[in-house]
């Protein structure tokens, strides 16, 4: 199975010999603890999303199955004709639904990380790109266990703390934690050096 980014998400899982490994709903350009020498890291997060377009239509297609078996009995008569608005009704909030949470997982957040700076973009749908940069040296990812959500994770340079990641689930914000503070710990070990 292969997951290739936001909006192209083929499958959730990897398969190994013995045991079952989740694959993150986030992608390093390079390891976060070996980055290429002179160059920036990027990471991109994206919401997980586990109805593919292939499979929204089979659940719209058996849900109107299965709400056209019980109208087969009152064909023809007047009964049909009040319970059909409710059927298309339930149908058409179906469809609804999964498309709204389909123009949610347009989520996306950027980090870059270089030497000098950090970058952090998240964009939104229908919302104007929102922003943070900061020094490197200075930023600690946490994560708070008072947050709106479950080990919530922030970015903070001790002035301004901000979210990544509020999508992901506690154990991929954890995961994502601690490949953060390795990716951190090199530019500052890096500016130690130089001093």
């Amino acid at each position: 199975m292969k997951n290739d980014g936001p909006g192209n998400l083929r499958g959730r899982f990897s398969f190994n010999r013995h045991r079952q490994q989740r694959i993150m709903p986030y992608r390093w350009s390079h390891p976060p603890d070996t980055p290429p020498p002179g160059q920036s890291i990027r990471l991109d997060l994206w919401p997980h999303r586990s109805l593919p377009r292939r499979g929204f239509v089979w659940v719209i297609g058996l849900t109107a199955g299965g709400l056209a078996l019980p109208m087969l009995a009152v064909t023809g008569t007047t009964a049909m004709w009040g319970l059909l608005p409710f059927a298309l009704a339930a149908i058409w909030a179906l469809w609804f639904a999964i498309q709204k949470s389909y123009a949610t997982g347009r989520t996306h957040e950027v980090f870059r990380l270089s030497r000098e700076s950090l970058v952090v973009t998240r964009r939104d749908p229908g919302h104007p790109d929102r922003t943070w940069r900061t020094n490197p040296y200075w930023v600690r990812p946490m994560i708070r266990h008072d947050g709106p959500v479950e080990d919530y994770l922030t970015l903070t340079d001790g002035q301004r703390e901000i979210e990544l990641g509020a999508f992901l689930s506690p154990e991929e914000r954890r995961s994502l934690q601690a490949e953060l503070s390795r990716a951190l710990a090199r530019p500052r070990d890096g500016m130690a050096a130089v001093r």
